[in-house]
């Protein structure tokens, strides 16, 4: 005869076990659940991001392009689009999906949430920029529309992420791509860098790695087939053409020499200058915040006095009075009328 107190006390085991596996909300087969159904949710939703990034760059989206970009097989890939076909977010014809109106409202959100997150990494963490891209990816399912919101309030309503990427806004706004690849320009061109790949990973740690940054001024140099040879500043650099096609610059026929190109702290008040660029060294909140007041290339500034102390400078940019102090002022790169003249004479 089995003992009815051990017989007891495995009844009671396996009915705790029962409870901790099964029940509701918060047994483990439920957990799991709702594991499975976030990551169905979570590769939808990347899914979706890279439709709108194909259809951005006016690339095919086929099964082979989803699956490639979002790093998933072909039938993960396929079958994740019969899903979004389902929920009436993705059409599909001759091979080709495209997004619906609710699929590119979904997208241009998870696309929003992502940069902001990004500009947030940036501007208000020590996280170091190889680390932006991957840590977004993970926050960008996490936000509501609301939460995206109060996200960019809180962040001052930012219009590019880190990389040079424009934020679509709430209403699902977003400007055209502009600018060329970097070794699409022809030795003797000039422009400034206005993107930055940030995928892969790899890609940009090296474009980092170079020292290259926003609104930096470039020109294209003699090199070899394959090569691209360039400077900014007194740097010189060559790298791959594959490498180059990842930065995505702003011809400028009005960039001038900038190893020979002065600082706006050079300037003495009463005196005026046009902007160049902004020194690659300058990042984070510093050069988010110079790119807000609107110091771009070819916005004009005028000195107009200093404080009792010799430092801030007062600056007239883009008729706002703006207070700067002096390293703030060395970071941009400015070119002085006067100085031009002299040495065309």
């Amino acid at each position: 005869m089995p003992d009815p107190a051990f017989a007891l006390l495995v009844f009671f085991a396996l009915a705790v076990l029962c409870v901790a596996i099964f029940w509701p909300g918060s047994g483990i087969v439920p957990r799991l659940r709702r594991i499975a159904r976030l990551s169905e949710r979570v590769r939808m939703e990347d899914v979706l991001k890279q439709l709108y990034k194909l259809e951005y760059d006016r690339l095919p989206a086929t099964a082979d392009s989803v699956a490639g970009g979002v790093q998933i097989s072909r039938n993960q890939a396929i079958r994740l689009l019969q899903r979004l076909e389902e929920k009436q977010l993705v059409t599909a014809g001759a091979a080709r999906f495209r997004l619906t109106e609710p699929g590119r409202a979904q997208a241009l959100h998870i696309v929003r949430t992502h940069r902001l997150w990004e500009r947030f990494l940036a501007d208000r963490t020590a996280t170091p920029p190889e680390a932006w891209h991957e840590q977004a990816e993970t926050r960008e399912h996490l936000l509501s529309a609301a939460e995206a919101d109060d996200l960019a309030a809180a962040l001052g309503h930012p219009v590019y992420d880190p990389h040079g990427d424009p934020i679509p806004t709430a209403a699902g706004e977003m400007p055209a791509r502009t600018g060329v690849p970097l070794s699409a320009l022809k030795p003797g061109e000039c422009a400034v860098i206005t993107h930055l790949e940030d995928e892969p990973e790899e890609i940009y740690r090296e474009l980092v790695g170079l020292g290259l940054g926003l609104m930096a001024p470039v020109e294209r140099l003699d090199g070899e087939a394959g090569r691209v040879r360039f400077r900014s500043g007194e740097d010189r650099y060559e790298i791959s053409g594959a490498l180059a096609r990842n930065v995505t610059v702003e011809p400028s026929t009005e960039v001038v020499d900038a190893g020979s190109t002065r600082t706006l702290a050079e300037v003495r008040p009463g005196d005026s200058a046009t902007v160049v660029g902004i020194a690659p060294a300058c990042r984070g909140p510093a050069r988010r915040r110079l790119l807000d007041l609107g110091v771009v290339p070819g916005t004009v500034i005028h000195a107009r006095m200093r404080s009792a102390a010799g430092d801030p400078v007062a600056y007239d940019v883009r008729g706002a009075l703006v207070a700067l102090r002096h390293e703030q002022a060395a970071h941009i790169r400015v070119d002085i009328p006067g100085e031009v003249e002299e040495k065309a004479s």
